[in-house]
């Protein structure tokens, strides 16, 4: 695996950031100077020197934040794979290994800072010839491609804030069908007012706290406002048990099953919110696709993004598991220490649940001490300190725009020997 967050850069920093409650959220000068209403923003930190260790001056040149995240987030995970990065004079492809690197609004950055700009100034001459592979959202995973000389299925797929957990779906049902050998998953977002201020002009984004950065991503709180805005990458190596144990490799975790779908805009779903039938059914075809029982599942890491939606979401996991709140998974939020980083929430996020399950705890949620009244029933299972305690089996979901589902089902490792 590999992370850039907010928090923290690399597994072993992530997984201490989660665990110690390392809030990712600062405040920026530049939304103030723009007149957001949320001026605080989860950006992965010290990227400017990180990525001369990673990149050429010539690729930077042709790479944008969410191409940089990407990289970052894929070339660690290569390594952490057990492979080596190849040398860019090297011809080998490797064609058992393919790529799905998701992004939600990708080179919105490039399209605001020059391609716009030089276009309305007729200077289009000016704009260079990379323009286009830096705007396209399929360039995070066809530059990530050329570091690593990938010869499978290589794509992106964009499914707003699903994105990054159907990332790592899609290449899991790929695998197991026998169509790869392995897949490099998961999802990545550029850092940018141009991306996050839709989210602001709907209201939809933290407010009220930007003076205390750290304090103003509340999932699950009474006094929660909206989310706030983040970027980074997290990418996992979905392997075939044969392929990763001939070689030797490290297992974190299994993934048991998974499904996606889309409630159809329809019975209370709409291009914002979810239909909560849609939800139920995704969550019910993953624990089937699974071949667990509901009550198998010991922790939730849930979307959980910080507004009116959080309360529908534990009551939907509710029904789907039919369980009372004494009963219901231990639940967490990411996003209450990174915020919401839109296509690379789901990749972030898969990280860290599998850290979760590898290491033996769940991370607390912060900021939700005043949980909201409708979930006081389900206080003792959302912990907001870090409980150390083994996990075997852990529920990741994402929802997002469009009325998208998203519900992975991961499995602690236990060898089979």
């Amino acid at each position: 695996m590999g992370v850039i967050a907010p928090n923290a850069h690399g597994l072993d920093e992530f997984a201490a950031a989660l665990h110690e409650g390392r809030s990712g959220i600062r405040f920026l000068e530049k939304l103030k100077e723009l007149n957001f209403s949320c001026q605080v923003a989860g950006i992965p930190q010290g990227v400017d020197e990180l990525k001369e260790r990673y990149f050429s001056p010539e690729a930077l040149m042709a790479m944008n934040s969410n191409m940089i995240y990407a990289g970052i987030a894929g070339i660690d995970c290569w390594r952490d794979a057990g492979f080596v990065v190849p040398s860019p004079e090297s011809q080998a492809v490797d064609w058992e290994t393919g790529a799905i690197i998701g992004t939600g609004i990708g080179g919105a950055d490039t399209l605001g800072e020059k391609v716009i700009p030089y276009t309305d100034a007729g200077k289009v001459r000016r704009l260079g010839s990379t323009m286009v592979e830096q705007v396209m959202d399929s360039g995070v995973s066809a530059r990530l491609t050329g570091f690593l000389g990938l010869g499978g299925q290589v794509t992106t797929n964009s499914s707003a804030c699903t994105t990054g957990t159907e990332a790592v779906i899609n290449a899991y049902f790929r695998v197991k069908e026998g169509r790869a050998q392995r897949m490099l998953a998961g999802g990545s977002e550029g850092a940018s007012p141009y991306i996050w201020a839709g989210f602001d002009a709907m209201r939809v984004l933290s407010r009220g706290h930007n003076h205390e950065p750290e304090y103003a991503s509340r999932p699950m709180s009474a006094t929660a406002s909206g989310f706030v805005p983040a970027a980074g990458s997290g990418v996992l190596m979905i392997e075939s048990l044969e392929s990763a144990r001939a070689r030797g490799a490290r297992i974190y975790a299994e993934i048991l099953g998974g499904h996606v779908n889309c409630g159809g805009q329809r019975g209370g779903g709409t291009m914002t919110a979810p239909n909560p039938e849609g939800v139920h059914r995704c969550v019910c075809e993953a624990i089937r696709n699974a071949g667990i029982a509901p009550t198998d599942i010991d922790a939730l890491n849930g979307h959980l993004t910080a507004t009116m939606a959080d309360v529908q979401e534990i009551c939907n996991w509710q029904k789907a598991l039919g369980v009372s709140p004494e009963q219901f998974p231990l639940t967490n939020s990411t996003k209450s220490l990174i915020g919401h980083a839109l296509g690379a929430a789901g990749g972030i996020e898969c990280v860290g649940a599998v850290l979760q399950l590898a290491r033996g705890f769940v991370h607390g949620s912060v900021n939700c001490e005043d949980l909201h009244p409708e979930l006081s029933l389900f206080r003792s299972r959302i912990p907001q300190q870090t409980i150390d305690t083994e996990i075997k089996i852990l529920a990741k979901a994402s929802f997002g725009f469009g009325d998208v589902n998203g519900c992975v089902i991961f499995k602690k490792w236990e060898s089979l020997d």
